[in-house]
């Protein structure tokens, strides 16, 4: 199959759950091109971008000024340095009767412009986030894509984008896609409350490859040392503020607690401001970006991760964090939230626990039960790896997708 793949930023390592569905299609023998809005923004990029090639076959779309009136100047330029090449394509993403604000604020024309010499074809056009999915869904609709078109859903698209813009944000996309594939039960249900067709809707998750994270019970160390460890953007939805706050009422009962934070963001400042005004700088460390195999690495080393996901201010919210399956597998006990799709992951008492949203002192107190009965981190740890490894496979998940573009092929225009 010839699959377009439809996104944000490429590539970004925030995002690897979208690179091993690409690479996952490749090594199936599967064409794939990528679309997308801007490049990596990390100075770091994951060993599978050059190992596949993928910048070869990634086109980016032309950036569209915020500034309606500097939009609009270049805009013009643009069209009339263009004109000549598809004249009829060109004015069907300035229909304004039919495609609205999209067309008047030239919006569909930017992305038209690079599409105007071929056309391409493709058997899918498989966008993640909803915001990829609506400009697609205009673009094929004026003709400037072709082939059937599905969408995925994540966390950001379905909340914070639809507080910022309504809920009938995604009407057009919901009357023109073939198909939608949110990767939480929760998000599907949100889509349904939205008014898309059920028929259309599926759930698919993301995963990992369970094979390259090697299984290991965890055993508390003889010298006492406890090592938690959170791998996370550091942004609000993550909740690292309650980790940390957690985690300093708890260093004077276990002075040996050691609380690891893996990963960058806008957030680091504050957090590191909050480290100094707690006073457990000796206990709780941000290591910034590692590598995947730093990550490891780390992960090795630790006995619990902490994952504390919360809602924002803006109402963003998770999808179901990688870097839980990736702890799951590797035999880490866990502890979450009863946020968004996180309950889907992980059974609460089994294969880790759940704590309500931005609450420190509940947090302190599971956690200080799991460092109180080691005996169960084994237990926990198995429970967690045979879930992943039976819900949350990438391999397995990625001969599903190939199931649903080809069952979507079989289905009339």
């Amino acid at each position: 199959m010839k699959i377009a793949f439809v996104v944000g930023e490429f590539p970004s390592l925030s995002q690897t759950f979208i690179l091993s569905q690409i690479t996952g299609l490749i090594d199936r023998g599967h064409q794939v091109d990528i679309y997308a809005n801007v490049g990596q923004k990390q100075p770091k990029t994951h060993p599978d971008v050059e190992k596949y090639d993928l910048l070869r076959h990634t086109h980016y779309w032309p950036p569209i000024p915020d500034n309606q009136i500097w939009r609009w100047v270049k805009g013009t330029g643009l069209l009339l340095t263009h004109s000549f090449k598809d004249p009829v394509l060109l004015g069907r993403s300035l229909n304004v009767l039919k495609y609205g604000k999209e067309a008047a604020s030239f919006r569909l024309l930017y992305p038209t412009l690079p599409l105007l010499k071929e056309r391409p074809a493709y058997d899918i056009i498989h966008c993640h986030f909803g915001w990829s999915g609506l400009q697609s869904a205009f673009l094929k609709d004026i003709g400037a894509l072709r082939g059937k078109l599905i969408t995925t859903f994540h966390g950001f698209d379905i909340t914070t984008s639809l507080k910022l813009f309504g809920d009938r944000l995604y009407d057009p996309l919901f009357r023109m896609g073939n198909l939608f594939l949110p990767i939480s039960q929760r998000w599907q249900q949100r889509l349904i409350e939205l008014g898309c067709d059920e028929q259309k809707i599926m759930v698919h998750r993301m995963g990992i490859d369970c094979q390259k994270f090697t299984f290991a019970p965890r055993q508390p160390d003889a010298d006492g040392r406890i090592r938690l460890v959170t791998i996370a953007r550091l942004v609000e939805k993550k909740g690292i503020e309650y980790s940390i706050r957690a985690v300093a009422q708890l260093a004077e009962t276990y002075p040996n607690l050691e609380y690891h934070v893996v990963g960058d963001g806008p957030l680091r400042d504050f957090l590191s401001d909050l480290i100094q005004s707690l006073g457990v700088q000796k206990h709780v460390k941000l290591l910034g970006w590692k590598q995947d195999q730093e990550v490891l690495e780390i992960l090795n080393q630790a006995h619990i991760l902490l994952a504390p996901s919360v809602t924002s201010q803006d109402g963003d919210q998770e999808g179901i964090p990688v870097a839980l399956m990736e702890a799951m597998a590797m035999g880490l006990p866990v502890i979450s939230t009863f946020h968004s799709g996180i309950p889907e992951l992980i059974e609460h008492g089994s294969s880790g626990l759940l704590v309500p949203e931005r609450d420190a002192d509940t947090l302190a107190s599971k956690l200080s039960y799991l460092i109180e009965q080691p005996e169960i981190w084994p237990q926990m740890g198995h429970a967690g790896r045979s879930y992943v490894e039976t819900h949350y496979n990438i391999n397995q998940l990625n001969d599903r997708l190939v199931e649903i573009y080809q069952q979507l092929l079989l289905q009339p225009c």
